[in-house]
């Protein structure tokens, strides 16, 4: 992630989500921002939300806080957000994400090391999951999390967040392709995805806080923000005896308050 996109309506979901998931503090959640140097780019960065009083009632207190952080340089937002305590006893790892491998395995050894104690680990990358055209040790690596550091959380019994983009892919396709790919790298997990109109969150739940995780992901995806983030625990095995994908479907209204400003 890139401090200059700090507060846009994307980070407002990321933090309600994450606010949501830790219920005041029961689930410890750790948050692994995966930071990468700024572009000097102005796309990307949507904070006009901000202006609007309709997005205050999704969550008041954090709304108020990132109407703060949209006055604040870019190199203070990210200090103030974990200064806050928005985020009810986070840990935080704000180091920079290196490109080049031996350098990387470094990084991630001494994130999961600073994060041991949390139960719930977010990850966000600016990109999200690897893809096949960009090996770990490349130029811009450090925009992706990859598959062998998800299973490493995974087996250290962690619970995982991703943050992820929508590539030009069929949304249903994309969301079950990665969802099953994510299972198998964390056997017996939970899965569930949050997402909006750009981006989707990969929740896998391991089975230590499936009792607590769970019971928040379904009160998310029926209660909490249904009308900019949109919550689903889809099938992931062919011979399942788990019930058909949880899934709340949207209204026109929703529907549109979904749209990125």
């Amino acid at each position: 992630m890139k401090e200059q996109y700090v507060g846009d309506i994307n980070d407002y979901r990321k933090y309600a989500l994450l606010r949501a998931l830790a219920e005041g503090g029961v689930t410890r959640i750790g948050v692994c921002w995966m930071l990468t140097p700024p572009d000097g780019r102005p796309d990307g960065n949507k904070v006009s939300y901000l202006n609007q009083p309709q997005y205050e009632r999704f969550d008041s207190a954090l709304f108020a806080l990132l109407k703060r952080v949209k006055d604040t340089p870019n190199t203070r937002r990210l200090v103030l957000i974990e200064e806050s305590g928005i985020i009810p006893d986070a840990t935080y790892v704000n180091t920079m994400v290196p490109d080049k491998l031996f350098e990387r395995q470094i990084w991630f050894s001494e994130a999961l090391k600073s994060l041991h104690r949390s139960d719930l680990i977010f990850f966000d990358p600016d990109n999200g999951l690897e893809v096949s055209s960009k090996r770990k040790g490349q130029l811009n690596s450090s925009k992706y999390l990859y598959r062998d550091e998800v299973a490493a959380t995974y087996q250290a019994g962690h619970s995982i967040l991703i943050y992820q983009h929508f590539p030009r892919e069929e949304r249903r396709a994309f969301i079950e392709r990665i969802s099953t790919d994510l299972h198998g790298l964390a056997p017996n997990s939970q899965v569930w995805v949050f997402q909006t109109s750009h981006v989707a969150f990969f929740l896998l739940i391991h089975p230590h806080h499936e009792q607590t995780l769970s019971s928040a992901s379904l009160d998310i995806a029926a209660n909490h923000h249904s009308q900019f983030l949109m919550g689903e625990c889809p099938s992931v095995e062919p011979n399942t005896s788990r019930d058909a994908p949880l899934q709340r479907s949207l209204s026109p209204i929703e529907t549109t308050a979904l749209q990125d400003n």
